[in-house]
């Protein structure tokens, strides 16, 4: 009886250090650096992704990809800080460094699963724009807290950049109304849908906490203590 317990007890013990050794390499396989177009972006696959979403991050858009998936800059951006909100999801994500290709992103995704959504935000929205005139043709656009119009405060916008919303796929923008940031001022964000000429519609935000810099990731420009509601609108975007 004794020697039976003591067998017990040791096979226990040993399903109990083997699970969490089991579950880490599980973890790491699923985000890893890729190059896209010359850039080095992070990927993060769930076991069964039931789409895809490219997150284009703000600012200079550089999120220092380590070779082993890991993120080392832009951590605050709100569309970086909360990727594995979308994974959980069931999203298979790409956080696109501003280095890499948004076509060869989308094509990348694609492979993955069908269909592609792209998220991108702030001076993002600049690249996403710049991305399509290059070709990217992914099956949706997100543009947050965009620089949409010279309304917007920019003359370089997403309507002058394309030119015309030919090239645009179907589209959400999610503003908040109190962005203070004097280049996405919510004051561009009606022109930019009578520019859109039905491709796009607006939901808007309101409320959470603003700190810090107009155009920083803590103001109500980068959605502070809205994450939730930003995640829920743009993966449930259909």
């Amino acid at each position: 009886m004794a020697c039976s317990l003591r067998i017990s007890l040791s096979a226990a013990l040993a399903a109990v250090v083997f699970i969490p050794a089991f579950g880490q390499p599980a973890r790491a396989q699923q985000q890893r650096a890729v190059q896209l177009g010359g850039g080095q972006s992070v990927l993060i696959v769930p076991r069964k992704p039931r789409a895809s979403i490219i997150l284009m991050p703000g600012g200079a858009g550089y999120i220092g990809a380590t070779a082993s998936g890991e993120i080392t800059s832009a951590r605050g951006n709100q569309l970086v800080r909360t990727r594995m909100a979308y994974v959980r999801r069931g999203l298979a994500v790409l956080v696109l460094d501003a280095s890499s290709s948004l076509a060869a992103g989308v094509a990348h995704m694609r492979r993955i699963k069908s269909p592609v959504t792209v998220v991108a935000t702030s001076r993002g929205t600049l690249r996403a724009a710049y991305g399509l005139n290059a070709g990217a043709r992914p099956d949706r656009l997100v543009l947050t807290s965009g620089f949409l119009t010279a309304e917007s405060g920019s003359n370089e916008n997403v309507a002058s950049i394309l030119g015309s919303p030919s090239r645009l796929p179907r589209m959400l923008v999610i503003h908040h109304r109190s962005d203070a940031c004097r280049v996405t001022l919510p004051a561009g964000v009606d022109p930019f849908l009578r520019w859109a000429r039905g491709r796009a519609r607006a939901k808007w935000l309101s409320g959470g906490r603003d700190s810090g810099r107009a155009c920083g990731a803590r103001a109500y420009h980068g959605f502070n203590g809205l994450d939730g509601t930003v995640v829920s609108i743009a993966a449930g975007f259909r």
